[in-house]
């Protein structure tokens, strides 16, 4: 379990000659101190190409060229091996990249299940459940490649929350959601999120996800 996840000084390494950045009064880039706690909810916003899913990459450890240091309940992420990230991705972080990174040839309920025979997270009926609340009941036994990109990025929703977390980062998870989809999104992973304890970093450039709980909101 990890309690807070703290960024210190943290910038890309590609914004580090970038003055436009470095003087823009960012509340993530280059601040002593940034800390998310466990059970709270936050809004990263952005403006497009100004870092927001590389914040994440860093937070779930996929990338590691940036400057500075993230920190997990005050240990550096620098200082974790292979084995200790698995844990991690396993456990305690659950990421919704921007991509979904949906398998084309396999249906809705295999992309979920091919994530949850590994964290043995949910029944199969559970599943479904949550499938058919998100309006993708007719669609579960669609390849991926058939399914809309609304529809994808339901069936990555769900992907994700299937496994114990601390955190659960979300990147632009309701760019292609009407209103009533926006809604029934945010609810299911603020009920798991609730259920689990846990903390929900979001990020948007515009589209903001609807959540029914308050809200800390930082300006990338």
């Amino acid at each position: 379990m990890i309690s807070t996840i703290s960024l210190e000084g943290l910038l890309p390494r590609v914004f580090a000659e970038d003055n436009t950045v470095r003087s823009r009064q960012s509340d993530v880039w280059l601040r002593k101190a940034v800390t998310f706690e466990r059970g709270q909810v936050y809004m990263i916003k952005a403006t497009s190409g100004t870092g927001k899913s590389s914040l994440c990459s860093y937070i779930y450890g996929d990338r590691h060229d940036y400057q500075g240091r993230i920190l997990f309940d005050g240990t550096d992420t620098a200082s974790l091996n292979v084995a200790r990230w698995c844990e991690l991705r396993r456990r305690v972080l659950g990421y919704m990249p921007q991509e979904m990174k949906l398998f084309p040839e396999l249906t809705a309920i295999e992309n979920v299940e091919i994530k949850n025979r590994l964290t043995h997270h949910f029944t199969h009926s559970h599943i479904v459940e949550m499938l058919e609340s998100l309006e993708l009941g007719d669609r579960i036994n669609v390849a991926a490649s058939r399914l809309s990109a609304g529809q994808q990025q339901r069936v990555a929703v769900v992907r994700a929350l299937c496994q114990p977390f601390d955190f659960l980062l979300i990147d632009e998870p309701v760019s292609h959601l009407d209103e009533m989809n926006n809604a029934a999104v945010g609810q299911m992973i603020m009920d798991e999120a609730a259920r689990q304890g846990a903390g929900v970093i979001a990020t948007s450039v515009g589209n903001d996800i609807v959540l029914p709980t308050s809200v800390t909101t930082l300006e990338l």
